[in-house]
């Protein structure tokens, strides 16, 4: 079982960048895929997740609005983070997860997920 990302970079306050991961080894179609971050000195935090039932999505609140959250299911699980308009505070490790929740919120716990990537830094400047 493998959860890989990639996508992240260095850029500038108010710029876009997609992360991707990438989902294998076993039938991620059922589960519910999503993101959490770590920024410096900080927990690491929910940020987006997408349900494999009804595709219903869930962010943090403040990455509403500029943040979208997509899969697609074919023979691996491929799951995007659309973020735009990013912003210092959203510098992070970012890191796909794989789980089954009835929802997900701002206090959704990253040990309780069932499949971790080992991440994908973003670092935005000023």
């Amino acid at each position: 079982v493998q959860l890989v990302e990639s996508g992240g970079g260095s850029v500038q306050a108010g710029d876009s960048l997609r992360l991707t991961c990438v989902a294998s080894g076993r039938a991620f179609n059922t589960y519910d895929m999503g993101w959490f971050r770590q920024r410096p000195g900080k927990e690491r935090e929910f940020v987006a997740a997408i349900q494999w039932a009804g595709g219903g999505k869930y962010y943090r609140d403040s990455v509403k609005g500029r943040f979208n959250i997509s899969r697609v299911n074919t023979k691996v699980t491929t799951v995007y983070l659309q973020m735009n308009n990013l912003k210092v505070e959203d510098t992070a490790v970012y890191t796909c997860v794989a789980g089954r929740k009835d929802e997900y919120t701002d206090n959704s716990d990253f040990r309780t997920m069932d499949y971790r990537g080992k991440g994908t830094r973003v670092t935005v400047s000023s």
